[in-house]
């Protein structure tokens, strides 16, 4: 798979670059997305137009881990692979934020989700029910989402 350069981003594409969680109740709902890429700037790249997804799902519940490998991996084959059957990324990682409610540093094991997908208004809404769901069924106060616009080609 290949990934090529991204344009400058657009202030509306910016705008899509937020932390889903009680913040996000105060933004305004998420117009559909279309790639800020040209379809002229990907051929020359012999690549397509569409949007990368990167979620950031923290394992913690409390100041434990809350989340289980087996729990982990369940959710993603029951919740997020059925909605994106083409194809994700998933990688570890070591996350840090501050907690709204006590204003201390938390530090988690974490997942990182990445997915390649159009940018139509049924994506959009397949990568919210993901987050909700989590957030939900994990009892968590947020999930991060970074959604921007990409040539891409396999």
């Amino acid at each position: 798979m290949r990934l090529f350069n991204r344009p400058s981003l657009s202030p509306a594409v910016l705008s899509l670059l937020l932390l889903t969680g009680p913040a996000a109740a105060q933004l305004a709902p998420a117009p559909a997305l279309s790639p800020a890429v040209s379809p002229t700037v990907c051929e020359a790249y012999a690549a397509g137009a569409m949007i990368e997804a990167q979620l950031f799902f923290g394992r913690n519940i409390g100041n434990e881990l809350g989340v289980s490998d087996r729990e982990w991996t369940d959710f993603l084959d029951r919740e997020v692979t059925p909605r994106f059957p083409n194809g994700l990324t998933v990688v570890d990682a070591s996350g840090h934020w501050r907690d709204i409610q006590t204003g201390h540093l938390v530090r988690e094991p974490s997942k990182i989700l990445t997915l390649l997908a159009d940018g139509d208004p049924a994506t959009l809404r397949l990568i919210h029910e993901i987050v909700d769901l989590y957030k939900d069924r994990f009892h968590q106060q947020s999930v991060g989402l970074a959604i921007r616009p990409v040539c891409v080609s396999f």
